[in-house]
């Protein structure tokens, strides 16, 4: 565990450095075990639903991760705020999408605070990137 604990720290600690969706998914590993001793694996269901989940803030206004990335992570979606174009969120639609470990952890922390009003878990983390290689 202690080497999956390096791994996710090591990524992140030099910027932006390239690494396979795989290696991204176990450092979240490591991550989830340390926030929850009993986790046992991640869940492309879990993160599907994850993903179409309909949030409302106090605001009233109900936002997901589909209502910019469309519901279908395969297609390309549009920010709401500012209507630039986002590339779709699959890897299988997007090569260049999940190998960027500062991006991926970037990406989370803005829109994990945008759609949730909070951080994302490593579990949710997970999840989500689950769903993600699971789609072809």
């Amino acid at each position: 565990m202690t080497r999956f604990i390096f791994l996710f720290v090591g990524v992140f600690a030099y910027g932006a450095v390239q690494a396979a969706p795989q290696e991204l998914l176990q450092s979240y590993v490591a991550q989830a075990r340390l926030e929850n001793p009993q986790f046992r694996e991640f869940s492309a269901s879990r993160g599907e639903i994850f993903y179409h989940a309909k949030r409302t803030h106090g605001s009233g206004k109900s936002v997901s991760c589909a209502a910019c990335h469309t519901d279908n992570p395969k297609s390309a979606g549009k920010n709401e705020k500012t209507a630039k174009e986002i590339l779709p969120l699959a890897p299988s639609a997007n090569k260049e999408r999940l190998t960027d470990a500062a991006k991926v952890e970037k990406w989370f922390k803005r829109n994990c605070q945008d759609v949730m009003e909070r951080s994302c878990t490593a579990q949710e983390k997970g999840d989500f990137l689950t769903y993600l290689l699971s789609i072809k």
